[in-house]
């Protein structure tokens, strides 16, 4: 692509004018910070007349994967104003407590010395920054019943977290909600889903299994886990029932 508009002579801003986006969009593209929306590269081969060369090349970019997609999903959720969160068994790491996470870390990696376990729950919990910059993002929040009632790291750690989460249910940059055992199956189960709307005015989603993620970044991929966000978060206790089931929820762990 850069190829193509430098052979042209033109600039990123004429070339986001020619196909209807923005210069910061194109300039990701270019440098493989982002993926490809599917209508571009017809849109490019009509700008440089390629004869088709662009849309051919997308299918082969679509199944690329990203090298890191972990730290892209990172980078873009500093960019984020506002963050979304599905978790369907643990609470999501912008809302760990600092005994949570390394209970979670101490798992997930047994064999890990002790150095490294902390330097693991340092880089989570550092990510909370997040939550107290200027500007920060607004935080909305489902979880599943399950996420509350796994007592992870034992009761009193357990307590703790729920403790937090109770405190966060209704602030003025955050809003948390439970999705109760009683609502049944729903078509986010059985793994963890963000949605990132960003400052430039995109959007991108990561579905997170045990040990694979996945970073959706096309229109029709975000509107989809989108439209699924919003039919869990219907059927979710309000925040005030929320943070009522967290409190019952803590105090049988403390029976």
């Amino acid at each position: 692509m850069r190829r193509y508009r430098e052979a042209a002579g033109m600039s990123l801003e004429r070339l986001a004018e020619i196909v209807r986006s923005s210069r910061s969009n194109l300039s990701r593209i270019e440098t493989a910070e982002q993926m490809i929306p599917p209508e571009l590269p017809a849109q490019l081969d009509a700008a440089f007349n390629t004869d088709g060369h662009f849309q051919r090349l997308y299918p082969l970019a679509r199944r690329e994967a990203h090298p890191d997609k972990y730290r892209r999903r990172m980078e873009l959720e500093e960019r984020a104003c506002v963050i979304s969160y599905y978790a369907g068994q643990l609470v999501p790491g912008l809302l760990q407590t600092e005994a949570y996470a390394r209970a979670l870390l101490r798992v997930g990696d047994p064999t890990a010395t002790k150095d490294e376990l902390e330097t693991k729950v340092a880089a989570r919990i550092g990510r909370q920054r997040l939550l107290t910059a200027d500007p920060r993002p607004h935080l909305t929040a489902v979880l599943d019943e399950s996420a509350l009632c796994r007592p992870v790291g034992g009761a009193g750690v357990m307590a703790a977290q729920l403790e937090l989460l109770a405190a966060s249910v209704d602030t003025s940059h955050c809003l948390i909600q439970v999705l109760p055992y009683s609502h049944g199956e729903h078509a986010l189960m059985g793994g963890m889903l963000s949605i990132l709307e960003l400052r430039d005015g995109t959007s991108v989603a990561y579905e997170e299994s045990i040990r694979n993620g996945h970073l959706l970044e096309t229109d029709v991929d975000v509107a989809s886990y989108r439209q699924a966000y919003d039919r869990v978060r219907a059927y979710a206790l309000s925040p005030t029932d929320s943070a009522a089931l967290m409190h019952d929820v803590r105090r049988r762990l403390s029976q």
